[in-house]
């Protein structure tokens, strides 16, 4: 019998993981400059917890059992999971917090295919107790910042906002809103020419499917729809968070308040990151806005206000790919440390240890016998191991650099 991991479950050999590292460990500089601090969550949920909001599909939840007959599920995401922790673990905390993770999720796939991944790694920040411009410009700023340390240049910020979106489907008659907002988030323009809608409401549906592209462009159509006091001011909110994000030349922006999330729970801006290599665009990340969420889980019911984003280290992994950027070996030992003979172990030991009590990292491997020389030095030369330390039985050693 050939055992192998579970229907989409893999393993990631040690070249797989230096590479996955590499990404992370760059973005995690790039939180910790932002002030940001790790925060790590339960990977099983219990069902409500998941549920609330309609964050996630529950078919798309692996689910388990415990003994009490208790729902739980494998987390398929971060946020719900993080509201939760923050509003029944740190009730004293101050405002505003500045979390971000890096953790492995899990989702079932409906579709019919063999081995379908459904386990996934993610980074991502989530900023709670404060709303507002700056507050929805340091996350974006912070994204791109992300994909600046990764080297990545060819990406671009797809920009929304959820409540402009859904304020501009109040128009439409209440049977007919769940289909009209699914035909404008799938861009399906023959829905809604079949759709039985007044000519002034389809024209406005057919507004809201071209609702992209450039700033200037995007923000005239809007404006030609009729906004009552509140669409106007949240209008003029997502221009000013454009020309700050555009000040400057920091990245390019493109608006698109067709971009409808099919996670519910973000109120306010939406966003993701997508990659422009190859022939056919990657999204990277995606976030925004969600002011309800965590008062879903307040004891008191309190709402708090809070922004995220997530990227896709898979996703950042193929695109990384291309650039030769990523480690294409595993890191290689710096030292071999041989006891000459079978008195010098404890000297072998002791000296490989003051390496490794270096101020920087330095990987030392000690020989384990059973090797004679001129294959201890092939061992080296073939691991990748620069220098090797003889050591004597009095513990003074012999430095032998390989070429």
């Amino acid at each position: 019998m050939v055992y192998q991991p579970a229907a989409g479950a893999r393993d990631l050999l040690p070249l797989d993981v230096a590479q996955k590292r590499w990404i992370e460990d760059r973005l995690q500089q790039v939180f910790h400059r932002w002030g940001y601090h790790r925060i790590i969550t339960s990977t099983l949920e219990r069902m409500d917890t998941l549920m609330a909001g309609e964050a996630i599909h529950r078919q798309m939840v692996i689910q388990l059992q415990n003994g009490q007959d208790e729902e739980l599920g494998l987390r398929p995401e971060l946020t719900a999971s993080i509201a939760r922790a923050v509003v029944t673990r740190m009730a004293d905390l101050r405002y505003p917090q500045r979390l971000y993770y890096n953790a492995n999720v899990f989702r079932r796939t409906w579709e019919n295919r063999h081995n379908r991944q459904q386990e996934f790694y993610q980074a991502g920040v989530e900023l709670l107790g404060v709303g507002g411009l700056l507050a929805n410009a340091e996350v974006l700023l912070l994204a791109g910042d992300c994909l600046s340390a990764l080297g990545l240049q060819d990406w671009h910020l797809i920009l929304g906002e959820a409540g402009i979106t859904r304020s501009l489907l109040d128009a439409f008659p209440a049977h007919l809103q769940a289909k009209v907002r699914s035909a404008i988030a799938h861009l399906d323009r023959i829905t809604i020419d079949t759709l039985p809608l007044s000519d002034e409401l389809r024209d406005r549906a057919r507004i809201m499917l071209d609702l992209r592209g450039t700033s200037g462009d995007v923000l005239q159509k809007v404006s030609s729809l009729s906004l009552d006091v509140d669409q106007q001011e949240a209008v003029n909110n997502l221009k000013s968070l454009v020309d700050l994000l555009e000040s400057g030349g920091r990245f390019p922006v493109i608006l698109d308040l067709s971009l409808i999330q099919t996670i519910d729970y973000y109120t306010g801006i939406v966003f993701e990151v997508v990659s422009d290599t190859g022939s056919q665009a990657k999204v990277l990340g995606r976030g925004g806005r969600y002011d309800k969420l965590l008062g879903l889980y307040h004891p008191q019911g309190e709402d708090i206000p809070g922004i995220g984003f997530v990227l896709n280290i898979e996703d950042l992994y193929q695109v990384l790919l291309s650039t030769q950027q990523l480690p294409q070996v595993t890191p290689a030992s710096n030292w071999l440390v041989v006891p000459e003979t079978p008195t010098a172990d404890a000297a072998a030991f002791a000296y490989a240890q003051k390496l490794r009590d270096s101020t920087h990292l330095v990987r030392v491997e000690i020989d384990l016998g059973g090797r004679d020389v001129q294959a201890i030095r092939q061992y080296a030369r073939d691991r990748g191991i620069a220098q090797i330390a003889w050591i004597k039985p009095n513990g003074s050693p012999t430095i032998e650099t390989l070429r």
